[in-house]
């Protein structure tokens, strides 16, 4: 399948060109150009061993690689690590922080990009914390350790760390692991104010019916882009039923596309 765009880019967040990316000796990206929209709420998809986590890695200068990546007009490679850190926000897979630390303390961790070494928070951070953790619903829990917390819970303190940061791009790589389904629609009306508000959110997320409310999809296959385009157009569709070999289909429910099994 040859890789196509379906839509106009007035403004550009992430744009990637050329690159390439290996694992240990093996390359698992090949060749990867893909322009990402700002303000726009972009996910991520394909089958396992896609490269779709690594691709999110490169996109947010956590792993090495070949080519060019550039965060809002500025190559990644010549941007400080403090004013990425500021523009960029991170939430991984199977992210972890020290079980002793309290919620407040890991949503804190966030506000680190903004505050000067070894300073005291500042009242807009402690204000960006409070905001943060009260968009995942984690703040009544701030002052309980992250020992004590279920999977789910813990996940949405570690969104909040993402949150505080109050980067323009949000990079997430399967937020929604351990939430249940009201806190997955909880993630998605969240991301649609963020998106409201002129953020820009990058996901990947395994969960298609819930990738295709996006604004724009990425299908990738085998280190490499397949498909760029909105996820109301129909050869989106098309595109994410061939990578996933016609296992699955795309239908319109109550004005919302889901992605179900093909029987």
């Amino acid at each position: 399948m040859t890789p196509t765009t379906h839509f106009a880019i007035n403004s550009i967040a992430i744009d990637a060109h050329s690159v390439r990316a290996s694992l240990g000796n093996v390359e698992v990206l090949h060749d990867i150009s893909v322009a990402l929209p700002a303000g726009r709420w972009t996910s991520i998809v394909g089958p396992n061993g896609a490269g779709k986590s690594t691709l999110l890695k490169v996109l947010a200068g956590l792993l090495a690689h070949r080519g060019e990546v550039a965060l809002l007009g500025q190559a990644l490679t010549r941007m400080p690590g403090r004013t990425r850190a500021q523009r960029l926000s991170w939430l991984g897979q199977n992210e972890g922080s020290a079980d002793d630390l309290t919620v407040y303390d890991v949503a804190m961790l966030g506000r680190l990009p903004h505050q000067p070494w070894l300073a005291p928070p500042s009242d807009e951070d402690c204000a960006a914390v409070e905001r943060a953790l009260r968009s995942t619903q984690a703040w009544d829990w701030r002052g309980r350790p992250l020992s004590q917390l279920s999977g789910g819970e813990r996940q949405r303190v570690l969104l909040a760390r993402a949150l505080a940061v109050e980067a323009q791009v949000l990079l997430m790589d399967e937020p929604l692991a351990n939430l249940d389904p009201p806190h997955q629609t909880d993630w998605l009306l969240m991301v649609r104010e963020l998106v409201a508000a002129g953020k820009t959110v990058v996901s990947v997320l395994h969960e298609i019916s819930l990738a295709l409310q996006a604004d724009e999809m990425v299908v990738m296959a085998q280190g490499r882009v397949l498909h760029h385009g909105n996820c109301s157009d129909a050869a989106t569709h098309r595109a994410l039923e061939q990578v996933f070999d016609h296992r699955i289909a795309v239908y319109s429910l109550a004005g919302q596309w889901l992605a179900l099994p093909k029987i």
